[in-house]
């Protein structure tokens, strides 16, 4: 049993203040099969309430980026994503929500535990369904545990048990909970969640006038190499367009949509969004999102999506109808770069995996997930392979940070 708040405990009718004792307060915890069953204003209050005055620290948990999702069919019947959103309210206020999924596989969530699924079920168990608290096809780091400002500890505890609750009812193996952020892993950790560390890479700004400083940067020939791909995508015949808001048009998203399926297909066997989901994103997303494309001859031949957070950058999809060397690494990566500069932004998080972005100057950085596991035996037996883990990632990226592209000290010393 996970220690934290009694969630039967009833207590005066009155509104939930910030910072309030809760154990003075009822906490009632539901779950919704349909984002459209709570207005996107309340969702918003708790998902991101610091988007009143600009962009929210990423638009991934917003209201409508997770119902876009819902009404394209990318997530829901038939998808192997069916929505559980968790409520906690307390006197009557909603204080804490969390994106809840049931999954009846491991695709989409870049956070591998087929090896755990593999083995339960060896031994006579079942694994799915499970439930994922995350943003579906998403690895970007953010907050898992959404919650009204001054409600953070309560609305954490409350959506652990609540989560939980729905899992031990359902019979359902296990919770997991990914790329959530630090803080957050820290604090589930504490109150008995298992702590998983993964890796990825990301470019930071070290307060870059422009393109030309980030690589003054770097070594002399990672600043060579850069310059000389640079060169070759942007001579592959034709323009590169960065396009946001009311720039982005329909026909800019009948063209990614050929990029999607392309990759989609190489890399998943289908692609996890469906072609609704970018008329959505055309509606309700414009502003949230950098869209870079290639055009050569009349057509357009490649592209790539980022989406626009508070402070930083984030990619996310790629795809081509032509090849055309180094144009991903144009599109991708070196794009974005100078997208966050001249926007001021602190870093670009270019997706899971990808050891190639070292040398362009992304840097690999731990990120963090928490699980639940039902079976106590399969949980001890997952604990020690995540202690291990932890120590093998962090043993990685100390490596790959040494390998990082940027000057050593002593070769500014002899320029």
């Amino acid at each position: 049993m996970i220690p934290g708040l009694d969630l039967g405990r009833s207590g005066p009718n009155s509104e939930a203040q910030p910072g309030q004792d809760m154990t003075e307060t009822q906490i009632e915890i539901s779950t919704l099969a349909s984002l459209s069953q709570i207005d996107a204003a309340t969702w918003d209050a708790c998902a991101c309430p610091e988007a009143a005055d600009g962009h929210p620290a990423d638009p991934f948990t917003t209201h409508r980026f997770l119902l876009a999702l819902e009404k394209s069919g990318s997530v829901g019947a038939g998808t192997g994503w069916q929505p559980h959103y968790l409520v906690a309210r307390a006197a009557g206020q909603v204080i804490a929500v969390a994106p809840l999924y049931a999954k009846g596989h491991s695709q989409g969530e870049y956070i591998f535990d087929h090896n755990w699924a593999h083995a339960y079920e060896n031994a006579g168990g079942q694994y799915y369904p499970k439930l994922q608290q995350s943003v579906p096809f998403t690895p970007a780091t953010g907050r898992r545990f959404l919650t009204r400002p001054g409600f953070e500890a309560t609305g954490l505890s409350a959506l652990v048990q609540g989560a939980v609750q729905v899992a031990a009812n359902s019979r359902i193996s296990s919770l997991h909970v990914t790329f959530c952020t630090e803080e957050e892993a820290a604090a589930g950790a504490e109150i008995g969640l298992l702590r998983r560390a993964s890796q990825q890479f990301h470019w930071f700004n070290a307060g870059y006038g422009n393109f030309d400083d980030f690589l003054t940067a770097l070594s002399s020939r990672k600043r060579k190499t850069i310059r000389k791909e640079r060169r070759t995508a942007q001579a592959f015949g034709g323009e590169i367009l960065a396009l946001t808001g009311e720039e982005i048009q329909p026909e800019h998203w009948d063209a990614f949509w050929h990029f999607y399926q392309d990759t989609g297909a190489r890399k998943w066997g289908s692609p996890y969004l469906t072609r609704a989901f970018f008329d959505e994103a055309q509606a309700t997303l414009r502003d949230d999102i950098l869209l870079v494309l290639a055009r050569r001859n009349g057509s357009w031949v490649a592209g790539a999506l980022n989406f626009i957070g508070r402070d930083a950058l984030f990619g996310r999809y790629w795809g081509c109808v032509e090849d055309h060397p180094c144009l991903h690494f144009e599109l991708c990566y070196y794009q974005a770069i100078d997208y966050a500069i001249r926007h001021g932004l602190s870093r670009v998080e270019a997706g899971a995996q990808g050891s190639h972005k070292l040398a362009r100057g992304y840097m690999p950085v731990t990120t963090h997930s928490l699980h639940w596991i039902g079976d106590p035996s399969f949980r001890d037996a997952i604990e020690r392979f995540l202690i291990a883990e932890r120590e093998a990632v962090e043993e990685d990226i100390e490596i790959m940070t040494s390998y990082g592209p940027f000057r050593k000290l002593r070769e500014k010393d002899v320029e």
